[in-house]
């Protein structure tokens, strides 16, 4: 593959960098958390005129993307919201759920819905999971039944990340089938504040935010379905999809900057009157960190490629050049436009960056010593991060196991 990036996107990623490493420290972070909110208005205002907030939104509504999703720019962006430890709504809002309304193919919705998801004055998060469903988001059993020329909600949504923050919810509902079918699931946007929904809000161990989400008779009007039953399921999985390959570009700035710190650690640290830097050792296990930071790197250029477009949209975006690299030009058919293919290059993308990320944090942590595990190294707020990145729509268990029964498919 070739992966040179555009003079765009290295200019954006050179942007955020620079943003970031001025003005948003480990002290500005923590005020942020502690605000309401749980994160910075500034930051986000600042996020939304970068373009960053438009990225997922097509070109007809003023956006950056030419088709559902954007994954090399999001790629670029992700990497660098990862490496300052970001915790405002981007990857939730503009990635998430810009992708679900990309894909819901009504002009109409599309049109209300994102300038304000672009602008930053509407904040939109994801509700789809369930209690007793873990990591399966087929499993639904929130109902929503016709009634009155619109629709009744009724259920429980879990882990909604920036739930409580939100201004609107995508929500899935079952319209028929049993609670783990594949089909009759639709999804419906509907305002957080709306009459028969609760919010339980609740700070997750990384400093970000979750929320357990109680539908009781909600009523919406027609118009708040987003995608009907019919396609409910496929657009999901694809919007996962997207979000999966987002996260693991956010592992790879994580691990990269974790390697770094560690490696100036080791540089000035000292012991017996010389850096512990200088013990080779330690030499060879910053080096196996440089070996994992790699694997990291491939398997999340990898994922970018293949998430690309929705099935039968022939790959990803590729870089620059060499024809978009076509999806990998010719993989066995393992392009990004097979929906089943596109699946398992996720799983298996996300399987090996939760190894390999682990590995890092494990050889950060014991190379800074007991400082490694405390709050006021950022080395344990990326740890965190990657802790909770690598549970998010599933961990290495389920990853591996999904990746494993669609090798067998």
């Amino acid at each position: 593959m070739d992966f040179e990036f555009t003079q765009e996107q290295n200019l954006l990623g050179d942007s955020l960098r620079r943003y970031l490493a001025k003005g948003y420290s480990l002290q500005d972070r923590a005020r942020a958390i502690a605000t309401p909110r749980g994160f910075s208005d500034d930051h986000w205002t600042a996020f939304a005129d970068m373009g960053v907030l438009a990225l997922n939104i097509p070109e007809a509504h003023g956006g950056l993307a030419t088709g559902i999703g954007n994954p090399l720019d999001t790629l670029v962006v992700m990497r660098e919201l990862g490496r300052g430890l970001v915790v405002e709504p981007v990857w939730m809002s503009a990635i998430v759920c810009a992708s679900v309304i990309a894909a819901s193919g009504n002009e109409g919705q599309q049109a209300a819905l994102f300038p304000s998801l672009a602008d930053g004055s509407a904040v939109f998060a994801l509700a789809a999971l369930e209690p007793g469903g873990r990591y399966d988001c087929n499993h639904v059993k929130t109902t929503a039944k016709s009634t009155g020329g619109g629709y009744s909600l009724q259920g429980k949504k879990s882990v909604v990340l920036h739930g409580a923050q939100a201004h609107k919810l995508i929500v899935s509902a079952r319209m028929s089938g049993a609670p783990d079918s594949d089909d009759g699931i639709a999804l419906f946007v509907i305002d957080r504040n709306a009459d028969g929904v609760s919010v339980l809000d609740y700070e997750t161990v990384d400093g970000f935010r979750g929320a357990d989400v109680t539908l009781k008779e909600v009523v919406v009007a027609a118009d708040a379905m987003l995608v009907d039953a019919s396609r409910g399921n496929e657009v999901l999985r694809h919007a996962i999809e997207l979000a999966g390959a987002a996260l693991c570009a956010e592992a790879l700035g994580i691990v990269e900057a974790l390697t770094e710190a560690t490696n100036e650690y080791l540089k000035t640290r000292k012991q017996f009157g010389v850096s512990i830097g200088k013990f080779q050792a330690l030499q060879h296990r910053v080096a196996d960190m440089l070996v994992a930071v790699e694997q990291v790197r491939a398997m999340a250029y990898y994922a970018a490629a293949k998430v690309g477009g929705g099935d039968g949209d022939n790959g990803g975006d590729g870089g620059d050049g060499d024809n978009g690299d076509n999806g990998d030009n010719g993989d066995n058919g393992d392009n990004g436009g097979d929906g089943v293919a596109r699946t398992r290059a996720i799983a298996a993308a996300r399987a090996a960056v939760a190894e390999a990320s682990k590995f890092v944090c494990k050889n950060a942590v014991q190379l800074h010593g007991g400082m490694g595990v405390t709050d006021e190294l950022i080395i344990s707020h990326y740890v965190k991060r990657l802790t909770m990145l690598n549970q998010t729509y599933g961990d290495y268990e389920h990853h591996l196991a999904r990746y494993a029964e669609l090798m067998e498919a």
